[in-house]
This record gives C-alpha cells, sequence and structure tokens, in this order.
C-alpha cells in the first residue's frame, strides 16, 4: 500500500438513484416499525414517509473498495474501526444523490500494529446541490502497518462519563436482521454465510456494524429528538465488538449538553460493549 498515491487520487464520484421502498427497506433493516406507540410509522409507510438520518451511510456508498487492487490494501485484514456522520439537513425520501469519496488520513502505528484509514464522502442532492451528509469512516488495516502516515491526524474518540446514564433503552435486534439489512447494499457474506464466518473466527454470521450504528441512531432520535430527524445534526461512535442476530441491545445515554448525547451500546446476553464512543449532536 503507497499513502502518498492513495490521498492523491482525485474523488471518486458515485451516483446513486433510490426510491420510498429502498428508504422504507433500510429503516426495516435497522429494526423501525414495530415500536409500540406507532412513532416511527412515518419511517416505513408512504402516506408522511421520512428517512432515518442514518441512512446517510447507504448512500452513494462504494462497497467493499478495500478489496479494489489499485488500493494495495490487505483486505482480509480490514476492520470496520470508527463511523462518523454529519447530517447537514434531512434526507429526501427518494431521488438521485451524488457521493464524492476520497482518503483523507492515514495514521500508521508500526509494522505490527496496522494502520487506521480514513475515508470521507460528501453527498449532495443531485438535483439542486445541496450537501445532505458528511459520512467519514476510520478502517483498522490490520496488515498494513508500516507504510507511514500521512494527512491530518484523526481526532480522539469521546469518552463516555464515568456515571450511572440518565436513560437505558433497549432494542431487540430479530434472527433475520441482517438478511434484511444486507438488502440495502452490504453484501459481505461474513452477516450471512456460516462457513465465512467461521473462517474468521467467529460462531456464526454477525450483524454489520452499521445496522446496529442504525439501531442506536433510532434510539436517540426517539429518546432526545422527540423522533424528528431534522434535529439529529451528527452520530460518532467506535465499534468494539460483534453483534450476532437476535441479541438485545442496551443503549445507555448521558445528556452532557444541550446538544450533546454520550452514548454506548451493549448486548445484553453476553455484556460485552458492542459500540463505544458514541456521541450525538442535536440541534435544539
Amino acid at each position: 500500500m503507497d499513502p502518498k498515491s492513495l490521498l492523491a487520487r482525485p474523488a471518486r464520484t458515485i451516483l446513486h438513484r433510490y426510491e420510498k421502498r429502498d428508504t422504507i427497506l433500510y429503516a426495516l433493516g435497522v429494526g423501525a416499525g414495530h415500536d409500540k406507540g406507532g412513532r416511527e410509522l412515518s419511517f416505513v409507510y408512504e402516506p408522511d414517509l421520512s428517512a432515518l438520518p442514518t441512512m446517510a451511510v447507504i448512500l452513494a456508498y462504494p462497497g467493499f473498495w478495500q478489496m479494489e487492487p489499485e488500493y494495495g490494501i490487505d483486505w482480509r485484514r480490514v476492520l470496520h474501526a470508527e463511523q462518523s456522520c454529519i447530517f447537514h439537513q434531512p434526507l429526501p425520501v427518494e431521488g438521485e444523490v451524488r457521493g464524492e469519496f476520497r482518503i483523507d488520513a492515514i495514521v500508521d502505528k508500526g509494522a505490527e500494529k496496522g494502520c487506521l484509514l480514513r475515508a470521507t464522502r460528501t453527498i449532495y442532492d443531485q438535483s439542486d446541490g445541496a450537501l445532505l451528509a458528511t459520512v467519514r469512516q476510520v478502517s483498522f488495516l490490520r496488515g498494513d502497518g508500516g507504510c507511514g502516515s500521512h494527512g491530518e491526524a484523526l481526532p480522539a474518540p469521546r469518552k463516555v462519563p464515568d456515571r450511572k446514564p440518565d436513560a437505558i433503552l433497549v432494542a431487540d435486534t430479530r434472527p433475520e436482521q441482517a438478511l434484511i439489512y444486507r438488502l440495502s447494499g452490504d453484501l459481505n457474506p461474513l452477516h450471512v454465510d456460516p462457513a465465512v464466518a467461521a473462517a474468521g473466527g467467529l460462531e456464526r454470521p454477525i450483524l454489520h456494524g452499521l445496522c446496529t450504528y442504525g439501531f442506536a441512531g433510532r434510539m436517540i432520535l426517539s429518546w432526545a429528538c422527540e423522533g424528528r430527524p431534522e434535529r439529529l445534526a451528527g452520530l460518532d461512535c467506535r465499534f468494539t465488538a460483534p453483534v450476532y442476530p437476535g441479541e438485545t441491545l442496551e443503549v445507555a445515554l448521558w445528556r452532557v449538553a444541550p446538544d450533546g448525547i454520550a452514548f454506548q451500546v451493549r448486548s445484553a446476553e453476553r455484556g460485552v460493549v458492542v459500540l463505544d464512543c458514541g456521541w450525538a449532536s442535536l440541534r435544539c
């Protein structure tokens, strides 16, 4: 892998047209639609349909680009480490968007320790050029250490407060949750095929990290934003452990500021933190 050449590559443009049914399918993939109060009906039903803000992660999605030979990455040893999104305005429920994708930072940890790579995707409404979202993903390239650091330094993740949470919300994932979520574009067989999961040292297929991210976003939207997508301005987290479909998620929430919520997500069955260093930015 040549870090200098990766950062020098021109932005990759991705066009993505989607329909209302795709917006509904994403919402179903992250568990929307079965809340008892019916507050999430607007995310899964056409008459007054709204898009979940976290749907930005699948728009103009470049696929498993680390596998493409021109990047020179040891893709078999890549892990999704962190996810950050800025939601500049509510997403259209249908239309065409344009994504401008580039690699903008590489942090070398050492020859035996791998490196961190951040890729940024800015998403625009193709009809009027409006900026909709900025999506940043940090990948841990375990097989590419010793390459040297290039680009700006990555910000340190926020720690959750060392006190009792202000709320703990519970969400059940379904046994077939990964089978639904993958229909929004992430077709990695690790989330479907038991043989692939076993080859990766897992007892069975795991849930997509961005599916868990979407679950957390839904919980925060309900608790802190009255279910209004325009009030969620950003969502950041670090992935720390896999979730198995069918597990129960416990989303711990701390109100740190009028415009900021810290959060952490655990698997209730295993007591394992699966998302950490979470931060939701709000529009008051």
